[in-house]
C-alpha cells in the first residue's frame, strides 16, 4: 500500500478510504475505455448494420485501407493498452519486428580460397603446417610437411573464405538450383562445339577422300541416313503432338477429317453435347425417323452397345462385385485371372441352378410336365397354313427355314445359278446348272449339259445306257442265296482248319520264348545281386551296361518280369522267398 501523508493522526478507516481515493485518481489518469451507456451500444450497432448493407461507406485504418465491416468485433477490436486511437487491423497483421529475417535466393557460401592477398611469410597464430590463417594444425586438410610453414616460412598457404552464417526459408532450403553458377555450363557448351568442329571437319575430309575415289554416291546416302537418326527423337510421334524440350504429349481425341459431335444437329434442343468430355449419349439424328442401323453416327450409347462392349461390361460389374466380397481383381491389370473366376462363378451359378432345380422336383415331382412335347404335336394342329404338292413341295404358305451355317450360302459366281458341291456323277462334284467338273469356270448352260452327256457317251461303250436286267423270280432269288451260305460255310471251314493249326505253332512258340525269358530274367536277377553285395571300389569295371545296351522289351520278357517281380502286398512273398 502506498504511503499516505498524515495517516498516523487519523482512524483506521479514514485512512482506507483516502487510499480508494488516490488509487481511482491514478487509474483515471491512464487512457482507457469508459463503458458505453445503452444508447451508445444501440447506435454502434445501428451504424455496424449500415455498414454492412452498405448505405454508408466502411470505416479507414491508418494506411487507406477500407476494413471489412462483416469482420467480427473480437477480431476488428484492437486491445486497449497498445494505445490506438482509430480503428485498425494491425494488431491481426504480422509485426515486422518478430518476423525472422531469411537470405536471398542469390546468397551461398563461398567456394575455394582467396587469391587476392597471398602471405609471404608465417603470421601468429596461423597453421603450423601449410600457413592459412584460417584454421589450425589439427583441422589442416593439405599433407604433413617435414618441416612446416612455420620454421621454413616457404609457400604459405592462401587463406580460406570466411563462411557467412546463412538461413534460408522453406522453398530456399529445397531450391535444387540454390548455389549454381550459370558460368559453369559455359565450359560444357565450348567442349560441345569444339566436338561439332571436328565432325565437320572430318566430315569433309571423308567427302573430299571419296570425291577423289568416286564413292561419292554412297556416302552421301549413308550420311543422310545418319542424319536422319540423329534427329529421330525431334520428329513428332503418330498421332501425337510431342515437344522434346517440354516432354509434354497431347493426344488427339479425335481424327480432324472427322465431323465434330456437335456439328451433326446444330438444333439447340436436339442431343446434349458435353465439351468436357467430348461425349454426346444421345443420338442427335432422332428425330429423323432413321434406324441406328442406317446413320453414321447413333451416339455414344449406341456405339457402347455394339460388339464385345456389353460383354466387357458384364466382367466389370463382376469384378466390382467380387472387389467388394473381399477378391483383389481387377479388369484392366489382371484380366486373365478375371475371365477365369467369371468362367468358374457361371459354372458354379449354373450347377447350383441346376441342383435347386432337381431338388424342387424331387420334394414336389412334376418333371413330366416340363418334357411334355410342344403343343403341335399333342394337338396334331397349328395356325400356320402351309399347301403341299403330290411331290411334297410348298405350293402356298410358308415352308420351314432352313439352317444357316457361318460360311457364306447362295452365292454364285461366273454366271453360275447354282453353286459348287449341288451336282454329284461318277464320284465328281460339280455345278448342276451345266454339269461342269470344274471349280470356278464359267457357266454355259444347257450347251454344257450336252457337250458333257455327248463327252461321257463316246467314254462309254456302245449302248450309252445299259439295259436293265429282267426281274428275278422268286425261287431264283432264294436258290442264289442258298448258294452263296453254301459257299460262306466251305470258306469258314477251309480257313478253321487253317487257323487252328497256326494257332497251335503259335502257342508253341510263345510258351518256348517265355521260357527262355524267364530263364533270362533269373540270372539278370542273380547278376544284380551279386554286384550289389560287391564293395563299390571292387566292382568289376564293365558290370554296368550302358544306356546303347538297353532296348525296348518284348511281350515275353514284360510277362517273365511279371512274374518274377515281388509284390510287398502278397502275405507269401517272405515265405517264398525262405524256401
Amino acid at each position: 500500500m502506498a504511503y499516505i501523508a498524515g495517516a498516523a493522526d487519523k482512524v483506521p478507516s479514514a485512512v482506507l478510504r483516502a487510499a480508494k481515493k488516490e488509487q481511482t485518481e491514478e487509474t483515471e489518469e491512464i487512457d482507457e475505455p469508459k463503458q458505453k451507456k445503452r444508447e451508445d451500444w444501440r447506435k454502434a450497432k445501428e451504424l455496424e448494420e449500415a455498414r454492412k448493407l452498405g448505405k454508408i461507406p466502411a470505416l479507414v485504418d491508418e494506411e487507406g485501407r477500407d476494413i471489412n465491416p462483416h469482420i467480427p468485433q473480437y477480431i476488428a477490436a484492437s486491445p486497449w493498452y497498445l494505445g490506438f486511437t482509430q480503428p485498425t487491423l494491425k494488431h491481426q497483421r504480422p509485426q515486422e519486428e518478430k518476423q525472422r529475417q531469411f537470405n536471398n535466393f542469390n546468397d551461398w557460401y563461398k567456394r575455394g580460397v582467396k587469391s587476392t592477398s597471398l602471405a609471404t611469410k608465417y603470421r601468429k597464430g596461423a597453421c603450423e603446417n601449410c600457413g592459412s590463417l584460417t584454421h589450425t594444425k589439427k583441422t589442416c586438410l593439405e599433407r604433413p610437411r617435414r618441416v612446416g610453414a612455420k620454421f621454413t616460412g616457404d609457400e604459405i598457404a592462401p587463406d580460406e573464405h570466411l563462411q557467412p552464417q546463412l538461413s534460408f526459408d522453406y522453398d530456399g532450403k529445397r531450391d535444387r538450383w540454390n548455389g549454381y553458377d550459370p558460368t559453369q555450363h559455359t565450359a560444357v557448351i565450348e567442349e560441345f562445339a569444339k566436338i561439332e568442329e571436328a565432325k565437320k571437319q572430318l566430315k569433309a575430309d571423308r567427302l573430299h577422300e571419296d570425291l577423289m575415289t568416286g564413292q561419292i554416291s554412297d556416302k552421301l546416302t549413308n550420311d543422310d541416313s545418319d542424319d536422319d537418326e540423329k534427329y529421330a527423337e525431334h520428329a513428332p510421334m503418330p498421332g501425337t503432338n510431342f515437344d522434346t524440350k517440354r516432354r509434354i504429349t497431347v493426344r488427339n481425341l479425335r481424327i480432324r477429317e472427322d465431323t465434330a459431335k456437335y456439328l451433326r444437329n446444330l438444333d439447340p434442343n436436339s442431343a446434349y453435347y458435353d465439351p468436357k468430355t467430348r461425349s454426346m449419349r444421345e443420338n442427335p439424328y432422332a428425330l429423323t425417323g432413321k434406324t441406328p442401323d442406317e446413320l453414321p453416327y447413333a451416339g455414344d450409347n449406341f456405339v457402347r452397345s455394339v460388339g464385345d462392349t456389353s460383354r466387357m461390361a458384364t466382367a466389370q460389374l463382376f469384378a466390382w462385385e467380387a472387389y467388394e466380397k473381399g477378391t483383389d481383381v481387377h479388369l484392366q491389370a489382371e484380366p486373365t485371372k478375371l475371365e477365369l473366376l467369371h468362367h468358374e462363378f457361371k459354372v458354379r451359378k449354373e450347377d447350383f441352378t441346376d441342383d435347386q432345380k432337381q431338388n424342387i422336383l424331387q420334394k414336389y415331382g412334376g418333371e413330366e410336365h416340363l418334357e411334355a412335347p410342344p403343343k403341335q404335336l399333342l394337338l396334331a394342329q397349328t395356325e400356320d397354313y402351309v399347301e403341299y404338292s403330290r411331290h411334297g413341295s410348298v405350293i402356298k404358305g410358308q415352308e420351314k427355314a432352313k439352317m444357316k451355317s457361318k460360311y457364306e450360302e447362295d452365292i454364285y459366281i461366273n454366271n453360275h445359278t447354282s453353286v459348287w458341291g449341288s451336282f454329284w456323277k461318277d464320284g465328281r462334284w460339280g455345278y448342276d446348272c451345266c454339269h461342269s467338273y470344274v471349280k470356278h469356270s464359267y457357266c454355259t448352260g444347257e450347251a454344257g449339259k450336252e457337250v458333257s452327256t455327248s463327252l461321257m457317251g463316246d467314254l462309254l461303250p456302245s449302248t450309252s445306257f445299259r439295259e436293265e436286267e429282267e426281274p428275278k423270280s422268286l425261287l431264283e432269288q432264294h436258290q442264289e442265296k442258298m448258294a452263296k451260305k453254301d459257299k460262306k460255310k466251305k470258306k469258314k471251314k477251309k480257313h478253321h482248319s487253317s487257323d487252328d493249326e497256326d494257332s497251335e505253332e503259335e502257342i508253341r512258340k510263345s510258351k518256348e520264348r517265355l521260357k527262355k525269358a524267364l530263364e533270362e530274367e533269373d540270372r539278370k536277377r542273380k547278376e544284380a545281386e551279386k554286384i550289389l553285395s560287391l564293395d563299390e571300389r571292387k566292382r568289376p569295371y564293365n558290370s554296368l551296361q550302358t544306356f546303347n545296351d538297353y532296348k525296348e522289351p518284348t511281350e515275353e520278357e514284360m510277362e517273365a518280369y511279371r512274374m518274377k517281380r515281388r509284390r510287398e502286398d502278397d502275405p507269401m512273398a517272405n515265405f517264398l522267398n525262405q524256401k
